[in-house]
């Protein structure tokens, strides 16, 4: 069971809740949360990876949002975060349309 009480700053908070949103927005809840829980043990390995991506990544999208993320997903209790916003705004959507 994942703790829902996970210490974060605001400011991380909101990023990784973007994050979530967009991966919500284009319709890879599933496809992530399956791959965040195979990784989520080596999420410094993997967010090393992706610094060494950095300069080729951050020519297509904004580089000071993209090295916070790699930063942030280093700890594990971020990732689980993630996942968590993930699920909850999956959740709040099945919410709305079957209100509609």
């Amino acid at each position: 069971m994942i703790d829902i009480n996970i210490n974060i700053n605001q400011s991380d908070r909101q990023l990784i809740s973007n994050l979530a949103q967009k991966i919500v927005r284009h319709g890879m809840a599933v496809p992530s949360i399956f791959y965040l829980e195979m990784v989520k043990y080596m999420s410094f390995i993997g967010s090393q990876l992706l610094v060494f991506f950095g300069p080729v990544i951050t020519v297509f999208i904004q580089s000071e949002s993209y090295y916070q993320l790699t930063h942030l997903l280093e700890e594990r209790k971020n990732i689980e975060f993630l996942m968590l916003e993930i699920e909850r705004i999956v959740s709040n959507n099945k919410i709305k349309e079957s209100k509609e």
